[in-house]
This record gives structure tokens, sequence and C-alpha cells, in this order.
């Protein structure tokens, strides 16, 4: 996972240079794998309001920055935290969150 961390953020340098080329992210290989795990602008449509919640608390609150195009692996990240979100509210109440998982 470290490895794969490493390569996207030296590729994030030869970000600029892929647009100016007409090849935005999805356009090379690596932007192609990362859109067919789920991650990229496809996979923030299939955020529910709990993931949602999660991507605002790191934005605003510990200032990650944008978290509108989030790679596969931050994807899961989020993920995994909302279901522990999810695994805490029914512990503490009994019931589950009105909000459905995607």
């Amino acid at each position: 996972m470290d490895f794969l961390k490493k390569f996207a953020d030296s590729n994030e340098g030869n970000k600029d240079e892929n647009k100016n080329e007409g090849q935005g992210d999805s356009g090379n290989l690596l932007g192609k794998l990362n859109n067919a795990l789920g991650g990229g602008a496809s996979g923030e449509k299939k955020e529910d309001a709990v993931d949602k919640a999660v991507d605002f608390f790191q934005e605003h609150v510990l200032k990650a920055g944008p978290q509108t195009n989030e790679s596969a692996i931050e994807q899961a990240k989020d993920e995994h935290i909302s279901d522990a979100i999810r695994s805490g509210f029914k512990s503490m109440t009994g019931k589950d969150i009105p909000i459905a998982d995607k």
C-alpha cells in the first residue's frame, strides 16, 4: 500500500503535464485503475451522507484539503471510518443510523 501511495504521490508532479497533453486523471493508466477501484469523481457520487460527513470533517476540521476527487484507497479508508461510526452508534443506542449505507 505504501508503494502505491508513493507512486501516486510521485505522479502528482506530472499531473499538470498530463492535463496539458489532454490527459486528465482518468486519461492515464493509473487514473483508469483508480476509477475502476472506486476512486475519483465516480466514487464520490456513490457516497452516502455519513461518508460525506467524514469528508466534510476531514476537509474543514482537519484541514486535509479538498475531498472531491479522492483515490480508491482514500475512499476505502473513509468507508471504513463511516462503518466504525455506524457500529459505534448502534452499540451506544441499539439502533441503526437512519441513513442507508450505499
